[in-house]
């Protein structure tokens, strides 16, 4: 089981579109909280990890292969949405290998973790998002919602967000050529 206090929220059902918004604003959250000195930082960090990394699979797995056979997405937005994955990642990476939580090097790669998060929620709303709600029925993303769903809360029970885990991530996704650095 995870090792995280905070809540993570725990979906069984609904619109896919929603729970991916809700564990949005949980990201917004989860980075306010990494940003404030008086948080428990090393709690906070964890939990976003365990979410981060489950949203994402349960995304890469259930959500953007459904979107695409529908049409909403192309290959492109499936892509880049699992390239933005791979560098939060390794934004993540960075702020879970720091012992110390009150440095100016954690402030620096809590900065950068939430520039990649951020920018990939904004443009995953706009690009992802939106085409679903116009492209797919409701019925297909209530469906869509349990799978999602379930693979999140799997993915946290199996802790998914320990340092090992997100390393092997990341070690996968260079290997995959997701991370390249020439591209922005």
């Amino acid at each position: 089981m995870p090792t995280t206090a905070i809540d993570l929220g725990r979906p069984v059902s609904g619109d896919v579109i929603d729970l991916i918004l809700d564990d949005h604003r949980r990201f917004e959250d989860l980075l306010r909280q990494l940003r404030d000195a008086s948080a428990d930082r090393d709690a906070v960090r964890k939990a976003f990890a365990a979410l981060h990394v489950a949203h994402a699979e349960a995304e890469e797995k259930k959500v953007y292969p459904t979107l695409r056979r529908r049409d909403a997405i192309g290959a492109h937005e499936e892509e880049h949405g699992e390239e933005e994955h791979a560098e939060g990642n390794q934004a993540l990476l960075a702020v879970l290998e720091l012992v110390a939580t009150d440095t100016q090097a954690f402030d620096d790669a809590v900065e950068e973790l939430a520039r990649v998060v951020n920018h990939h929620l904004t443009e995953e709303e706009l690009t992802i998002l939106n085409p679903a709600r116009e492209a797919v029925a409701e019925k297909v993303r209530h469906d869509l919602g349990e799978a999602f769903a379930r693979e999140r809360n799997a993915q946290v029970d199996a802790d998914c967000g320990r340092i090992d885990n997100v390393r092997e991530l990341v070690t996968r996704a260079e290997k995959e050529g997701l991370l390249d650095d020439d591209e922005e």
